[in-house]
């Protein structure tokens, strides 16, 4: 995905992604938000204990948030092949 959209629109898609999930209101992903958008991301069967495990695995600051940096870092963490095109 990177390659076809460059390092700008790679960034931009990730931005997107985020507010995508986020609570407009706070300007952070939290368990309200994820829990509202999960339709959007196909996991209506996933269970609160999940949505919780998912915030804590990218909840670096321990806020019990997920801010928009610690998105970004989630999910380059989760996709370690987009890293190895970046060195490219």
């Amino acid at each position: 995905m990177k390659q076809t959209l460059g390092p700008e629109g790679f960034l931009v898609e990730l931005c997107n992604g985020f507010r995508l999930l986020m609570d407009a209101d706070k300007g952070l992903i939290t368990f309200e938000s994820l829990k509202r958008n999960i339709l959007v991301l196909g996991l209506q069967d996933i269970r609160d204990d999940e949505l919780v495990s998912m915030l804590i695995e990218g909840d670096l600051d321990g806020d019990g948030a997920i801010n928009q940096m610690e998105f970004c870092i989630l999910m380059l963490r989760l996709s370690p092949g987009l890293m190895d095109e970046s060195k490219q």
